[in-house]
């Protein structure tokens, strides 16, 4: 649980959010703008969504909790980025208090169906997070999931 709580943390310090201060509800000087349309964030939405929809498509593997949980991986995955963005770019307190409990919430359902998926013998897939969503996304490896 320690090690979930610390995880969680240093997310959203690596996204700017002082977890501490970010708790409380307060506008601090230091969180950002409102973005306008067209903007950074515009396009870190976009690149979530395009991420989770292309590794999200896997071929099936005839195993309904096999590909629940590949599909549902990436799914929450995007969730996440969708989640940082929001912490990154908005200022309501009560969506970015939303977007907090999104990132923690959905990294422990990744680590469950992660693990779930090690029980039927399924090679890991790649660690949440471990492809940045500036960095692009490799789609050839589009339906190459289990």
């Amino acid at each position: 649980m320690l090690r979930r709580l610390l995880l969680a943390c240093s997310i959203l310090l690596s996204v700017g959010v002082n977890p501490g201060l970010a708790l409380e509800g307060h506008r601090y000087a230091s969180q950002p703008p409102v973005a306008p349309p067209g903007s950074d964030f515009d396009a870190m939405m976009a690149r979530s969504m395009e991420r989770m929809h292309a590794d999200m498509a896997i071929a099936a593997s005839g195993d309904p909790d096999r590909d629940f949980a590949a599909m549902m991986i990436p799914h929450h995955q995007g969730a996440i980025d969708m989640a940082k963005a929001e912490l990154l770019y908005g200022r309501d307190p009560t969506l970015r208090r939303l977007a907090q409990g999104i990132i923690v919430e959905q990294m422990q359902e990744i680590d469950v169906m992660r693990r779930a998926l090690a029980g039927m013998g399924v090679p890991e897939l790649p660690q949440p997070g471990a492809e940045s969503v500036r960095s692009g996304h490799d789609h050839s490896r589009k339906g190459s999931r289990p």
